[in-house]
């Protein structure tokens, strides 16, 4: 079995650095967007509970996947 090294923060090229940041403030963004559309709509309105989106939105990080899934897949036009 081969073990499993964890590069630090500071072991990173500036390339990745600034891929991670980017990342991060993409996924921020489509979560910020995401949420705030959802706690506008009616229930009616959104496929699926509310209350599923809201936590799968909040709790879970999923780098912009569960966010574009909403925005694509969760609403009803």
């Amino acid at each position: 079995m081969s073990a499993v090294t964890k590069k630090r923060w500071n072991d990173l090229s500036p390339t990745a650095k600034v891929a991670i940041i980017g990342l991060a403030a993409v996924d921020a963004g489509l979560r910020a967007w995401a949420l705030r559309d959802l706690a506008s709509r009616d229930a009616d309105h959104v496929n699926g509970p509310k209350w599923a989106w809201g936590g799968a939105l909040g709790l879970l990080s999923t780098s912009g996947v569960v966010p574009v899934v909403y925005l694509v897949a969760g609403r009803k036009s």
